[in-house]
Order: structure tokens, then C-alpha cells, then sequence
């Protein structure tokens, strides 16, 4: 019996949702560590733990195989680049989690959509119209609204989150930089290995690691690591199956999870932090995703 391709989209929801309840339980434990392990060390763990599930990813990717398994690349530093940021933004967003409400830290890093937006001009050299700047305003005025700036409840560590999701946005920009032929897997590597390299150089800089105080913080710790890597490999099995602004969409569904989780779990409840900036993040972010669509559509029918 063949598989539809509507199967296969079906399958890479589910998985993009599994991707996501994943990344919450990963910061989750990231957010009940913090109380006794700063944010670079919990980021070079992370990055440890990410190694398997990215080996696993690299030997399942067909491109790889067809190639003759290559390991060097040509663009190496670009993709050292882009782990880079990606050790930096987690650094920046694991301090957030445990500075910040677990609902509010989670959604000021879904703006990313609209950094990416406003740095695919000078990076990508792309022509953005008024309605794509209309919803990076929309969704900036967002983010205004719940890190509130002038307010009395307004604290520096409100930006933290904002910087990682500059950070994730540009390691996403630069990923869009590298050879169309170069498998995804493969690049997944090397930033997953500069990464690492870029975490614990971090921590050995800033005085080492913490010595793990109960034998239980193992298991979180393994367990954090453990979230993440499944949840990295998930998306990545899901992205193989479907074009991305399929998915982009349910992405969203994050904001509701993290808020729902937050709150059985650290009895956090900040509706008046949120609302309604949220909102505006959601609307300008679903803006960007229908702009892209109707692009995508208007090039297909051009072939």
C-alpha cells in the first residue's frame, strides 16, 4: 500500500508537536537546575547530549549515503558560524528560564520569525515588501508589550530571551547560506560540534563546572540532554517530510504548552505579562507564514 503525501505531512505534524513537548520538558528541567548550575554549563551538557541523536540523524539522511558519507565540507566556517550562535543563544535563553516566568521567556523567542525576516535583506540580499515589515512591526510591538520597557515590572533579564531569538534567527539565516547539496544532517553536525567545543570553552573560561550535587541531578541532567536531542531529531525527521511553511504553523502551539507547563509545574500563571502581546506576536507571525506561502505558490505557478 503506497503512502500519500498527505500522510506524510500528517506524520510530520504529529512530529513537529512531539518536537515541541519535548523542547518544553527539556526547559523544564533546565529551569529547576538553575538554581545550582549557571546557564553555559547546563548549555555545554546540552550540547553533549546532542551528539547522538545527530550522529543518528547524519546516518539516516539518504543525501549523505548517495554522496560516498562525506565529513568535510566546504563551507566549514560558515557552518562553525552557525554553532556559534546557536551556543550562544542557549546560553542566553537557558538564563532566561531562570530568571523569567517558564510562559514568558518561551514565547519572547518566537519572534525569531521576524528577526529572520529582517536579516534574510542584508544576508540573503532577499526584497521584503511593506507586508512582511508590517508584521515584523506587529510582532516587535508584541514583544514591546510583554518585556515592557519604562514599566515598574521591567528587568534586564527580559532580554535575554530576545537576544537568543536574534541568535537562533541568524544561525536559521546562515543555514539558508550553505550549498543547496550539502545534507542538512551533515551541517546539523558541525554546528552541534562547534557548539559543544563552544560551551565548554565558555564554562572552563568562567571557573569549570559545578560540582553535581545529588545523585538525582544526574538524571536530570541526562534527562535534559536526553529532551533535547529527541526533540532536535524529531524535527528533523519532520522536516525531511514536509516543506517547512507547512509546519512553521504549528510552531505556535509551543506558546500554549509552555504556558500550561508553567504553571502545573512552577505554578506560573503571567496572563497580564503576556496578554496581549502575545497576540501580536502570533498575528504578525502568521502573516510572515502566509506571505511566504503565497510566494512559494506564485513561483510554482510561474514553472
Amino acid at each position: 500500500m503506497s503512502v500519500k503525501a498527505t500522510d506524510r505531512v500528517g506524520l510530520a505534524i504529529l512530529l513537529t508537536i512531539v518536537s515541541i513537548v519535548l523542547f518544553d520538558f527539556m526547559g523544564l528541567l533546565i529551569k529547576f537546575l538553575s538554581d545550582n548550575y549557571r546557564a553555559i554549563e547546563l548549555s555545554a551538557y546540552r550540547n553533549l547530549f546532542g551528539v547522538p541523536p545527530s550522529l543518528i540523524a547524519l546516518y539516516s539522511a539518504r543525501a549523505w549515503h548517495r554522496q560516498g558519507r562525506p565529513w568535510r565540507i566546504r563551507q566549514w566556517k560558515l557552518a562553525s558560524l552557525r554553532g556559534l550562535c546557536v551556543a550562544l543563544a542557549q546560553v542566553l535563553f537557558y538564563y532566561s528560564l531562570g530568571k523569567l516566568a517558564f510562559a514568558t521567556a518561551n514565547t519572547i523567542t518566537y519572534c525569531n520569525a521576524f528577526f529572520m525576516t529582517a536579516l534574510a535583506v542584508p544576508l540573503l540580499g532577499e526584497r521584503v515588501g511593506a507586508l512582511r515589515w508590517s508584521a515584523v512591526l506587529i510582532g516587535f510591538l508584541g514583544v514591546v508589550l510583554i518585556v515592557g520597557p519604562g514599566s515598574d515590572s521591567f528587568t534586564l533579564d527580559a532580554l535575554a530571551p530576545l537576544g537568543a531569538a536574534f541568535l537562533y534567527a541568524l544561525s536559521g539565516v546562515l543555514a539558508r547560506r550553505l550549498d543547496d547539496d550539502l545534507p542538512s544532517a551533515l551541517a546539523n553536525i558541525y554546528s552541534n560540534a562547534v557548539a559543544l567545543i563552544g560551551s565548554f570553552i565558555l564554562v572552563f573560561a568562567t571557573g569549570g563546572f559545578s560540582q553535581v550535587g545529588q545523585a538525582s541531578d544526574f538524571w536530570y541532567i541526562g534527562g535534559m540532554g536526553a529532551f533535547g536531542g529527541l526533540a532536535v531529531l524529531c524535527m528533523v525527521v519532520a522536516y525531511r517530510m514536509a516543506e517547512q511553511s507547512n509546519l512553521a504553523p504549528f510552531t505556535y502551539f509551543g506558546i500554549l504548552t509552555a504556558f500550561v507547563l508553567g504553571w502545573l509545574f512552577f505554578d506560573e500563571a503571567p496572563i497580564d505579562d503576556l496578554f496581549p502581546g502575545v497576540l501580536f506576536i502570533v498575528f504578525g507571525g502568521a502573516l510572515v507564514l502566509w506571505r511566504e506561502r503565497r510566494l512559494k505558490r506564485q513561483a510554482l505557478a510561474r514553472q
